[in-house]
């Protein structure tokens, strides 16, 4: 078992400026089976592609969760970490709404989120959060956000994103599309990110409607989680072309090869 000095607890730095422990637990949300997020002008889109079981007796794990009528979130790494910061901020969201009289910004809920995840690096006795959040909404504004969190605290504001294992694939379409996303219809927003998240599956591997969660939230429309049957509609109208087609990086984990049933999602 590999062993450092410097990891017996999160406020021990290496002589390198490394803190170990955030960096294991950045690499438990690597290792999370893969979600994407892209926005346009009027809509945001959470897709997800949820760990496969490693017997017929056993459900998916939810990947995708409402937290308010108009915004939600996707995780990857340690889902009992993802429910814990889920219903932290769903009670944020709450009291929010009763104290103001008006929705949480979705800004607000990725600052307060940043602040949890960064208070678990500032004191001996407490590990990092081992998850990978985008947090997808729409302000009062009418204004789509997409924002990605990790287990420093570090705060991204983003027009697409993917985190998880074999997500430089993923990363790798967006970004050759990513002019595109603005001016998107919603169904075509739903298709890119449902391509980009077909790039991230270990080779055998098709989106179903067991195994992918969509979730989408825009002006005037609330944020609405479309999973099992209710995803099929969507993954009807997905076809991958060859030039979609994004090789996996080197270091990208195989989906299968880290498949543990008390680690990661």
């Amino acid at each position: 078992m590999f062993r450092n000095i410097y990891d017996s607890d999160v406020t021990t730095w290496s002589p390198q400026g490394r803190i170990m422990q955030i960096e294991y637990a950045t690499e438990a949300a690597k290792q999370g089976s893969a979600t994407v997020g892209i926005k346009s002008k009027t809509h945001v889109v959470l897709v997800a592609l949820k760990r496969s079981p490693t017997t017929k007796l056993s459900s998916y794990c939810e990947k995708v969760f409402k937290l308010d009528e108009h915004f939600g979130v996707s995780v990857t790494g340690l889902i009992a970490d993802a429910r814990y910061l889920a219903r932290f901020m769903r009670q944020q969201a709450l009291n929010h709404r009763y104290y103001k009289g008006t929705p949480i910004s979705v800004r607000h809920v990725a600052d307060e989120i940043g602040y949890k995840h960064h208070e678990r690096t500032l004191s001996a006795g407490r590990r990092p959060f081992g998850v990978g959040i985008l947090i997808a909404g729409v302000n009062a504004d009418g204004q789509p956000q997409l924002f990605q969190t990790s287990p420093s605290g570090d705060i991204f504001d983003f027009k697409a994103a993917a985190i998880g294992t074999r997500s430089q694939s993923a990363r790798t379409y967006l970004e050759r599309h990513v002019a595109a996303f603005e001016s998107c219809a919603l169904d075509q927003l739903v298709v890119h990110a449902l391509t980009a998240l077909a790039n991230t599956a270990a080779d055998g591997v098709k989106l179903t409607s067991s195994n992918t969660s969509i979730a989408v939230c825009g002006v005037g429309q609330p944020f609405t989680l479309f999973a099992d049957d209710a995803a099929q509609g969507w993954l009807d109208t997905l076809v991958v072309r060859p030039e979609d087609r994004v090789a996996a990086a080197d270091g990208d984990v195989d989906d299968e090869a880290t498949d543990a049933p008390v680690a990661t999602d």
